[in-house]
């Protein structure tokens, strides 16, 4: 998980928190919010991707790398509230390689 990445001083916890702050702040829910992450290319990652966005209303984009060894996974999605924001980056940085942004 690379949520902390220039941010080395903060627990997740922390960053969480205020990234909650943040949304709540910049945001006017329920609203479509798109959600950017990095990936090694890998189908299954995708699919797990996918996974945590299961029930929820999204449209997607994705694009690969120059020399294909990463995708960039763009997911617009219709969320509720800041905590369900938080909750899919989460369960998203569970996933081994992801790259949050």
């Amino acid at each position: 998980m690379d949520i902390l990445q220039g941010n080395q001083h903060a627990s997740p916890e922390d960053f969480y928190q205020s990234l909650k702050e943040k949304l709540e702040d910049h945001h006017d829910f329920p609203e479509d919010y798109l959600f950017k992450f990095i990936i090694p290319t890998d189908k299954a990652k995708l699919t797990e991707i996918y996974r945590v966005f299961d029930g929820i209303k999204f449209t997607l984009g994705n694009r690969e790398s120059k020399n294909g060894k990463y995708t960039a996974c763009n997911i617009n999605a219709f969320v509720l509230d800041a905590n369900q924001v938080v909750n899919i980056y989460k369960e998203v940085a569970k996933i081994e390689g992801v790259i949050l942004l």
